[in-house]
This record gives structure tokens, C-alpha cells and sequence, in this order.
């Protein structure tokens, strides 16, 4: 991203804090270590004021002291000497920032990012799973009729151009008795790759509910599936990753680790680049996108996979699809269908399992300013 534009009198003249609410287009269940995460949403949006003109994006931890601080600064003195922005500034500010560099020079963020090779001005189009598969299925006492839940909730996906799955298993990890539980796991996993069909990839999570044993019996029963990744089967552990890494290689079982999300080990990187683990998946929320630019170049560079994680953050969803262009070994979109008042995200779409990113300034997403001013004034804040 080339900062040489910015003009030295831009300066940061107002920022406002309001939370947004919304729904997800069906409940989530369990996954194999919390409860029901329910069909509530919500995300807390900063409005940023530079030059009379806004730009709008998610912000974490952002306090009205640092507020405070950032409002009359140059916008120039919140990026390094890299044109990335500075550490302070990243989880608190850096999706209005970047949101609204975009819009004053009418271009998308994934144009002031791009490292791959792609036409300027080409559409972007990014593949992309439905995430949305949980263990909705509890309150069912046959397998069946579990299998035949998670199929219906698959179609739904697949109606909605997804071809890509990610399923949620660990069912014996805490919600039921280990094996029952893992046997359903095993025929979910079947009933939604027939949903996928053979071109669809199938990954699953098992939200570090397994032990390296599990893991073996849950992948040897599904070497039959297209199945795409393992994403954490369990905690993360260098020597218990060289063992599966192992036993997949003696098998000839193309199955790729995936881990990263949560509170990941500091060690994942280099046990990634040792031939550990396969996909990296650290939040495009926290630790945010600047670092994913670095992170992402960094993996490009040891051959590795990126696949930044977003549940649950439907603005995540969307700036996480231009992190796209920056990144050469970049996986998929996480696609959590949420919808938020007040957000507008119907420039982009889902279709043939790739997510498609409007050539519109900034992120993409209209935002209602009136809507938002009143958010400011009922839960939010302004300074």
C-alpha cells in the first residue's frame, strides 16, 4: 500500500463508536467446547472523520481516551515508514482507516493492498465455505435423523451457492457419550459431503475436543470424503502434529492441518514451518488485518496456507475476502450468513462456492448514517 498520497493537512477531525445489531439466518448450536451460540449478532462499528469526509469499519478495544488522542493527529502519523499502520492504531482503528483511504481514492481495499498477480481493476473473486454447521442436532436421539438435520441445513447452504462445508465435530469431546458422539460425527461428515458432492471440499473442526487417537479413528472412517482439512482436533502440540503428519504421509491420506484460532500456541508458525501444520488461521479481527499483510507475505514466503478465521463478526466476513489480494497461498472465506441493520453487504455474493468482492470503494459495505447517528446517541459514544 503506497501512503506517498496522503496529504500532510488530512487529520483525523472526529470518531464515533456504535454498536450494530443483527441475526443470523438460523440459529448456531454447540461446538465441541461452548454452548449454543444462538442467532443474535452484533458488531461495534467506528465512524472516523478525515478531511469532511468518513469511512467505516469494525473496532476493537477502541477507548475514548485513545479517541481522544488520535482526533486532530495527521492521518500520515498513524502509518509506518512501511505504509502499514502502526501497531497502537491496528485492532482500535484499522478497518475505518483503511475504509476510508479507499473511498477517497474511490478505489476497493484489496487495490491498495494487491501482491498477487491480477489485473488492475479485475473483479476479485475469493472461494468461500459455509460455516454454519453446528451441533444443531442434540436434541435428536437417532443418528438418522441427526444426519438428516445437518444434510437439510447443507442444502440450505448449497441453495445459496455454497459448495464448501465446514463442519463443527467433537460431539464426544462434552455434549455426548465419546463414542456416540463420535460415531455421529463420522455420519455427519458422510450426509454433508453427498450435499458437497465430490468437487465440494469438506473441512472439519473440532474445536480441540479430540485426542490424537480420535483424530486417527475420525479420519481413517472419512478417507472416503474429499476432505480438505482437520482444523483443530486438538490442542496444539508439536509432537502430537509430527505423529498425525505421519500417519497421514504412511497412509497416503492428502488431509491438511489447520490450526491458529483462539488462543494458539506462539509456536504455531515456526511448528508450521518446520511441516507441521499445513493452514495457518489467526482473526482478521484480532489480531486484525495489518497483521495478516505481514503474516500472510511471511507464510507466502514458507509455502504455507492462509485461511484467516471469522465466526460470528459479520463485518469480519467481508473486509476478510481483501486480505485476499495481498495473500498468494490464500484459502477461503469463512462465510457466517449474517445479516446486521443498518449494514449493507448487498454488493458481494455467494455463488458456485466463491465469494464474490464488488469493485466499490473502500470495503464495499453502505453503512446508514442516519441509523448509525442514532446508535452513537443510544449506546455509543463520540469524540
Amino acid at each position: 500500500m503506497d501512503i506517498s498520497k496522503l496529504q500532510p493537512e488530512w487529520k483525523v477531525e472526529k470518531i464515533e463508536v456504535a454498536t450494530l445489531t443483527g441475526e443470523r439466518a438460523r440459529s448456531a448450536g454447540s461446538n465441541g467446547r461452548l454452548g449454543d451460540h444462538g442467532k443474535n449478532c452484533s458488531v461495534r462499528i467506528a465512524r472516523i472523520t478525515i478531511d469532511g469526509e468518513t469511512g467505516f469499519g469494525h473496532t476493537g478495544s477502541l477507548s475514548e481516551e485513545l479517541a481522544e488522542a488520535v482526533v486532530g493527529m495527521r492521518l500520515i502519523d498513524l502509518f509506518d515508514e512501511n505504509s502499514k499502520v502502526l501497531e497502537p492504531y491496528r485492532i482500535p482503528l484499522e478497518y475505518p482507516i483503511l475504509d476510508w483511504l479507499g473511498r477517497r481514492q474511490n478505489t476497493p481495499v484489496y487495490e491498495l493492498i494487491t501482491a498477487v498477480n491480477r489485473e488492475p481493476g479485475s473483479p476479485l473473486v475469493v472461494p468461500c465455505y459455509d460455516t454454519s454447521l453446528y451441533f444443531d442436532d442434540l436434541h435428536l436421539q437417532n443418528e438418522q435423523d441427526a444426519v438428516a438435520l445437518l444434510k437439510e441445513e447443507a442444502e440450505q447452504g448449497f441453495a445459496k451457492g455454497h459448495r464448501n462445508f465446514k463442519i463443527k465435530v467433537g460431539r464426544g469431546g462434552r455434549h455426548m457419550p465419546l463414542w456416540e458422539g463420535t460415531k455421529r460425527d463420522i455420519a455427519i461428515i458422510h450426509g454433508v459431503a453427498e450435499v458437497a458432492g465430490p468437487a465440494g471440499k469438506i473441512m472439519i473442526d473440532a474445536n480441540n475436543a479430540y485426542n490424537l487417537n480420535l483424530t486417527k479413528e475420525v479420519l481413517a472412517a472419512v478417507q472416503d470424503v474429499n476432505l480438505h482439512w482437520i482444523e483443530e482436533a486438538f490442542h496444539e502440540d508439536d509432537a502430537l502434529y509430527a505423529d498425525l503428519k505421519a500417519w497421514l504421509r504412511e497412509r497416503g491420506q492428502n488431509v491438511l492441518i489447520a490450526d491458529g484460532e483462539g488462543l494458539a500456541s506462539p509456536h504455531l508458525v515456526h511448528w508450521a514451518k518446520k511441516g507441521l501444520v499445513d493452514v495457518l488461521q489467526y482473526d482478521i479481527i484480532y489480531p486484525g488485518f495489518t497483521h495478516w499483510l505481514e503474516l500472510g507475505a511471511d507464510l507466502d514466503q514458507a509455502g504455507l496456507r492462509s485461511a484467516p478465521h471469522c465466526y460470528g463478526n459479520a463485518y469480519g466476513i467481508f473486509a476478510l475476502s481483501h486480505i485476499a489480494a495481498a495473500i498468494h497461498n490464500f484459502e477461503f472465506v469463512e462465510y457466517d450468513d449474517i445479516a446486521i441493520e443498518g449494514m449493507d453487504t448487498s454488493a458481494y455474493r455467494v455463488e458456485n462456492g466463491q465469494f464474490y468482492v464488488p469493485n466499490k470503494a473502500g470495503f464495499g459495505l453502505d453503512f446508514d448514517e442516519e441509523l448509525f447517528g442514532s446508535r452513537v446517541l443510544a449506546n455509543g459514544w463520540s469524540r
